[in-house]
């Protein structure tokens, strides 16, 4: 039989709206009256008692005491975290609370009975699998959490009691709840009371979650920003009450900026009509924020802003030749621009036919010869603000005329956007790689700039995102190209053309000498003085080791050949000041990459056999000397026909057949043996096979090639020649000459021929380079024949 627990008489501790289980550790706040006078009551009595001092924690609901409490234990009275006294109590076990006493201090006092909570041993297999399970829910629960530490504790709880005690801590749990786990003394039964509340909180949780992300999947991106422009309404409505503004001062601020702005009449009327949508709109209308932009795009606009042009001419004219050297076409065309605005001026005739004088030059020439840096000079020349449009790769068509204010940010084009950024209404703008423009579904670029670049439209330009005219009629455009058949022929009817056909070799020496080396010294952080080019070393840089119809690999060549001697100095193998000498380059940079055709052992040149003659051809990288091939093949191999190779195109595959034609029915006149060509396959080839070639320009090349090659008789190494041949031997006149010549002379060519009726280009050829070539208009291959042929000294076979 069961001894009766002993009885307890201890001072009462009330727990307002609290609930503490056995084993849990809580801290109290002392300013309380009821828990100061209880745990100074048991300090009292604990002085005539060993141990610590005890009390009874009775949770008191609306002034109602519960039925059981807790016997607990004062840990350690101090301070709490904020400051205030407190102390530490631990709950031990159950009480059955009895009738009230009296003892010492102001606390009530009351005797209790301990609660038997004993469990048969061993516990029955019910009991151990709701251990299980509670286990199972409360790891759950906590790692969801991240409580690592706290998932630890509890599986390492083997006692039930203080298993189902262990849910005291849960925060979920509301004080009717604790209160019910307090007063069922049956530890099994409290272990599953507590099991299924943490049930039917995850259960409960894992629908909110899913309620809650159901909704967030729901709430798309549309409705998102429609919540938070509502809050930036109601955020502005109350910072403009808080300043005391009123609902349509913004509007009236608008308003007043569009009355004082300087705009042109038609301009001022849209602009106040988009003024009164705004003001009609409301703080709540999405299209409110797009009229402010168009409003401040229109304000930002240098509608009548204007550069005074510099109309010194000859002042023009120095700048142009100070800062490039050659390019004459171009510095005569920006000339005689100035010259007759100027005169324009002089007698008022400023605006015609709401027209002003602006100008459309396309720039064409091979890479590095300046185009780009001459639209700087061109404005500087004429005192305007320069703004460099880049084209290269443009694919959208709103890129040029802009988009419609309906799109999402939505932009005026690049052509509004370089007027803004310029300032004023007559600034240069260069286009600069306007042959690299694309198209797609987007639209053609290229053909939007028809009205921009036509000097009789676009004096009444519209971009999309204005809607209103805009004069670029006073804008000198430069567009800068590489390659001229890639420009639309609608759009180059619309642009004079300027071509830049590369320099001369005296020209790049001069610009070598005057503009890359200095930049190039400063880069290489050497002084002006410290390092010196003679012009033997310039010339040979620019002949031997760069071969171009620009000069960037030549300032490239300036770098290399500075950083050396910069190099050098500094591992303290060379003093400065120090002159480079035409012999000096080879230790400093290696040999020359280019050594002149006519310059090598007359064995070694291409021409040393019969059958290779030189070709001028036009690439886009300038002029270039094109060396044609020819063979036949042997009897024995049963070859016939003709086979081309180096990755030719029509025209010149056409050309090909031309030669072989003409020589086939006039070769009895030419004294060739033409039955050769009969009986035996002729193979025609083009080195550098990797680069596409096409044009006519090689028909009378490859017609002395085979010429060669049946006579026995070798092609001169210092002729090169260009024209297109005809069935009859007939010479006719192609494009280019003035490159071809120019690469001829980078080449070292002393002679050319070229059409007859192509003699009227020899006038933009420069005249240091005529000098120094002897040049033969021709009308038949027969002349061509005895100029490129060389006499057969020793005969030679045809099949060599």
């Amino acid at each position: 039989m069961a001894s009766t627990p002993a009885p307890l008489t201890l001072p009462v501790l009330p727990l307002d709206d609290e609930v503490v289980l056995p084993g849990m550790v809580v801290p109290l706040d002392l300013s309380d009256n009821d828990v100061r006078a209880a745990v100074e009551a048991a300090q009292a009595a604990a002085r005539a008692e060993p141990g610590k001092p005890r009390v009874l924690l009775v949770p008191r609901i609306d002034g109602t005491y519960a039925a059981t409490g807790v016997l607990g234990t004062v840990e350690q009275v101090g301070r709490l975290s904020d400051g205030d006294p407190g102390a530490l109590i631990r709950g031990h076990r159950r009480v059955r609370v009895g009738a009230g006493t009296t003892g010492p201090g102001a606390a009530l006092w009351i005797h209790g009975t301990l609660i038997d909570e004993a469990l048969p041993d061993p516990l029955p297999g019910s009991v151990t699998e709701l251990v299980k399970e509670y286990k199972a829910l409360a790891t759950s629960w906590l790692r969801k959490r991240g409580a690592w530490q706290v998932v630890d504790r509890v599986q390492q709880i083997d006692d039930v009691a203080a298993l189902a005690d262990n849910a005291g801590y849960s925060p979920f749990l509301s004080t009717a709840q604790k209160v019910e786990l307090l007063e069922t003394s049956d530890p099994a039964a409290r272990l599953r009371l507590a099991t299924e509340q943490l049930r039917e909180h995850i259960a409960e949780q894992d629908v909110a979650e899913s309620i809650a992300k159901d909704v967030q999947e729901g709430v798309d991106k549309q409705q998102r920003e429609f919540l938070l422009r509502r809050q930036l309404d109601a955020v502005r409505k109350e910072l403009r009450e808080l300043h005391g503004e009123s609902d349509g001062e913004e509007s009236d601020d608008y308003r007043a900026r569009v009355e004082a702005a300087d705009l042109p009449e038609k301009v001022r009327e849209a602009a106040l009509k988009e003024v009164d949508k705004l003001e009609r709109a409301g703080d709540q209308n999405p299209e409110g924020s797009w009229i402010r932009t168009w409003l401040d795009t229109v304000l930002e606009l240098p509608w009548n802003e204007r550069t005074e042009d510099a109309y010194d001419i000859r002042g023009a004219k120095a700048v142009l030749d100070a800062e490039h050297a050659g390019l004459d076409d171009v510095k005569e065309r920006i000339t005689e621009y100035l010259a007759v605005r100027k005169r324009r001026s002089d007698r008022g005739l400023g605006v015609v036919g709401g027209r002003r004088g602006g100008a459309v030059l396309a720039l064409v020439g091979p890479p590095g010869v300046g185009k780009t840096s001459l639209g700087e000079s061109v404005a500087h020349a004429m005192g305007r603000r320069f703004v460099r449009v880049a084209l290269g790769g443009v694919r959208d068509e709103a890129e040029i005329r802009g988009h419609r204010r309906t799109y999402v940010g939505a932009l005026p084009g690049r052509i509004v956007r370089a007027v803004k950024e310029a300032g004023t209404m007559n600034p240069v703008v260069l286009l600069d790689e306007i042959d690299k423009v694309g198209s797609d579904f987007r639209g053609d670029p290229a053909a939007a700039l028809l009205e921009v670049l036509d000097p009789a439209q676009n004096h009444t330009f519209r971009d999309h995102y204005l809607e209103v005219e805009l004069d670029l009629s006073d804008v000198v455009f430069l567009a800068t190209a590489n390659v001229l058949e890639a420009i639309p022929e609608a759009l180059l009817d619309r642009m004079e053309l300027v071509r830049l056909d590369g320099y001369t070799e005296d020209e790049k020496v001069v610009i070598a000498r005057d503009h890359l080396l200095p930049r190039q010294l400063e880069r290489a952080g050497l002084e002006p003085g410290e390092v010196t080019l003679e012009e033997s070393a310039l010339r040979r840089l620019a002949g031997e080791y760069t071969r171009e119809a620009g000069v960037r690999n030549l300032e490239r060549a300036i770098a290399r050949l500075l950083r050396k001697v910069a190099a050098q100095y500094e591992l303290g193998r060379r003093e400065l000041p120090f002159t480079v000498g035409d012999g000096d380059l080879r230790a400093l940079i290696g040999r020359p990459h280019h050594v002149p055709e006519s310059a090598q052992d007359p064995a070694e040149r291409r021409t040393a056999v019969p059958g290779v003659a030189t070709g001028l051809a036009v690439t886009g990288a300038g002029g270039d000397v094109l060396y044609v091939e020819a063979s036949l093949a042997d009897p024995e191999t049963g070859a016939s026909g003709l086979t081309l190779t180096g990755q030719l195109g029509d025209v010149m595959k056409e050309s090909a057949q031309i030669a072989l034609s003409f020589l086939r029915s006039h070769g009895a006149e030419l004294e060739l043996p033409v039955g050769d060509l009969k009986d035996r396959g002729v193979h025609i080839h083009f080195p550098a096979g990797a680069v596409p070639k096409d044009g006519p320009s090689a028909g009378i090349t490859m017609t002395t090639a085979l010429a060669s090659l049946l006579s026995g008789r070798q092609a001169r190494t210092d002729v090169a020649m260009t024209g297109e041949v005809s069935l009859t031997g007939r010479v006719l006149p192609i494009g280019g000459v003035k490159q071809k010549l120019l690469a001829a002379h980078r080449a070292g060519i002393t002679t050319v021929v070229i059409p007859k009726r192509n003699e009227a280009d020899l006038d933009d050829v420069p005249a240091e380079v005529l000098e120094k070539l002897e040049v033969h208009p021709v009308t038949d291959v027969r002349q061509v024949l005895r100029i490129a042929l060389s006499p057969a000294e020793v005969p030679v076979p045809a099949a060599a």
